[in-house]
C-alpha cells in the first residue's frame, strides 16, 4: 500500500496526462524526450523514486515505481520508459564510492541512464599514481541517454590479454559523462521511439577507480529493503507496468470513440456492436486480472525485503507475473486496435502509439521467452538456484 507522500507524487503523474497524449508527435519526431520536460520531471523526484534517501533519493517502493510508470504510459510509454531506465539506472549508487556520489549528487535533480549489460571492458592502470581503469565498450539501447548528466554502462575487467580478472569485489558499472562517450544517432525504430534508446561507445577512456562501482553485496548499504528486493525483478517490472498502462488506455480509447463511430455501410454506432461488447469484456477482465496478480507478487516480495533476503519463490513469480502482464497488455492492445478499425492507424489515435510501443517493449529481454523458461526449469525441479531468474 502506498502513503501519503507515495500517493502524492502518483497524483503529480496523473496530472501530465493531458499534456503528454498531446506532445506524443512531437516527441517520437525528436526522438528522444524534451530536454525541459526531462528537467521538470526529474525537479519533481520521478528519476529518484528508488533511490534510498541514504543516497539522495525518495526511498520509494518498486511498485510505487511501477504505478508511476503505469500511469504516465497511459500517455506516452516512451517518456514513461525513459522514467524506468532513469530510476533503475541508479540502483548501483549505493555501490560507489562516497566521493564518487557526492559529485553526482551535487547535480540538482539529476538524470541518469545506463545499460546494465556488460558489453565493456575494464583494464587497471595507475596514471600519476592515481589508480583507475581503461574503459572500452560499445552499449545498445541507452534509453534516455541524451538527457543524462551521468550514463553507466556494465563492464567487466580485464588483464592485459584481455582475460577476465577475477577479485572480490569485482568492478560491474562505470559512470560516464555525456562528453566522454560516442553517442551514436542510430534510433531510427518503430516503437519507444521518443525513448531515445541510442548505442554509445568508450573508446581508449581512462576513468579514476571511483567512477566504477561494485557488487552491491560489498556495499554499507546492501542490507537496505531495495537491495533485499529480487534484483532482476526490479530491473524487469516497470516494462511490465508500462505496457499495463497502455493497455487500459487502449480500452479507454476505444470506449471513447466506439460512442461517436458509426462504421462505414453501418446506420449504428460501433458501441451498438454485440462483439464488440465481448471484445471489450474480455480485454478487460484479462486485464485486471494479469494486473491483480502483477502487483500482488511486487507487494508480498516487497513486505519480505524489510525483513529477509529474496528468495527463489519470490523471484519465478514476480518474473512470470511481469512476463504474463506484458503478454496480455500486447493482446489487449492487438485486439483493440483491430475492433476500432482504420481509426487506429491515424496519429491522432493513441491506439497506433501504444501498439507499436508495446511490441518494441516486449523485445527486452526482462521480458523474453527464455524467462519462462527459466521458470518453468525451477518448477520442475531441475534448477533449484534459478540464476537467471
Amino acid at each position: 500500500m502506498l502513503n501519503s507522500d507515495e500517493l502524492g507524487l502518483l497524483k503529480v503523474a496523473e496530472a501530465h496526462y493531458g499534456a503528454l497524449s498531446q506532445r506524443g508527435r512531437e516527441i517520437d519526431e525528436l526522438r528522444h524526450v524534451p530536454q525541459p520536460l526531462a528537467e521538470q520531471l526529474a525537479a519533481e523526484g520521478f528519476y529518484r523514486v528508488i533511490t534510498p534517501v541514504e543516497l539522495g533519493g525518495l526511498g520509494y517502493s518498486p511498485e510505487t515505481l511501477c504505478r508511476i510508470c503505469e500511469t504516465l504510459a497511459m500517455a506516452n510509454g516512451s517518456v514513461a520508459w525513459c522514467i524506468f531506465i532513469g530510476c533503475t539506472s541508479q540502483y548501483l549508487l549505493g555501490a560507489l564510492a562516497p566521493s564518487q556520489l557526492e559529485k553526482m549528487l551535487a547535480t540538482q535533480n539529476l538524470i541518469t541512464s545506463g545499460v546494465f549489460a556488460d558489453s565493456g571492458t575494464a583494464l587497471f592502470q595507475e596514471r600519476d599514481g592515481e589508480p583507475g581503469y581503461v574503459i572500452n565498450g560499445h552499449w545498445r539501447w541507452g534509453s534516455g541517454c541524451h538527457n543524462a548528466a551521468w550514463i553507466s554502462g556494465g563492464v567487466h575487467e580485464v588483464d592485459n590479454a584481455g582475460n577476465p580478472v577475477s577479485r572480490d569485489a569485482p568492478v560491474t558499472r562505470a559512470f560516464f559523462q555525456p562528453d566522454e562517450i560516442q553517442i551514436h544517432d542510430n534510433w531510427h525504430v518503430s516503437g519507444l521511439r521518443g525513448s531515445g534508446s541510442s548505442d554509445y561507445v568508450a573508446k581508449d577512456l581512462w576513468l579514476s577507480s571511483e567512477r566504477l562501482s561494485t557488487n552491491i553485496d560489498h556495499s554499507i548499504h546492501a542490507d537496505l529493503p531495495i537491495y533485499r528486493f529480487p534484483r532482476f525483478a526490479l530491473l524487469g517490472i516497470p516494462i511490465g507496468a508500462i505496457s499495463l498502462g497502455m493497455a487500459r488506455n487502449a480500452i479507454d480509447e476505444v470506449l471513447q470513440v466506439a460512442q461517436e463511430k458509426t462504421p462505414q455501410g453501418s446506420r449504428r454506432s460501433l458501441a451498438m456492436r454485440a462483439a464488440l461488447h465481448k471484445d471489450l469484456a474480455v480485454a478487460d477482465t484479462k486485464l485486471q486480472a494479469a494486473r491483480a496478480w502483477f502487483y500482488e507478487t511486487i507487494d508480498a516480495a516487497w513486505i519480505d525485503a524489510q525483513s529477509t533476503d529474496e528468495s527463489l519463490a519470490h523471484r519465478r513469480r514476480i518474473r512470470t507475473a511481469n512476463v504474463h502482464a506484458v503478454t496480455t497488455a500486447i493482446e489487449v492492445i492487438d485486439r483493440m486496435y483491430t475492433v476500432l478499425g482504420g481509426t487506429s492507424v491515424f496519429e491522432t489515435s493513441c491506439l497506433q502509439r501504444h501498439f507499436r510501443d508495446v511490441h518494441v517493449a516486449s523485445q527486452h529481454m526482462m521480458v523474453g521467452e527464455p524467462v519462462m523458461e527459466m521458470a518453468g526449469r525451477v518448477m520442475l525441479g531441475l534448477d533449484d538456484a534459478g540464476p537467471g531468474l
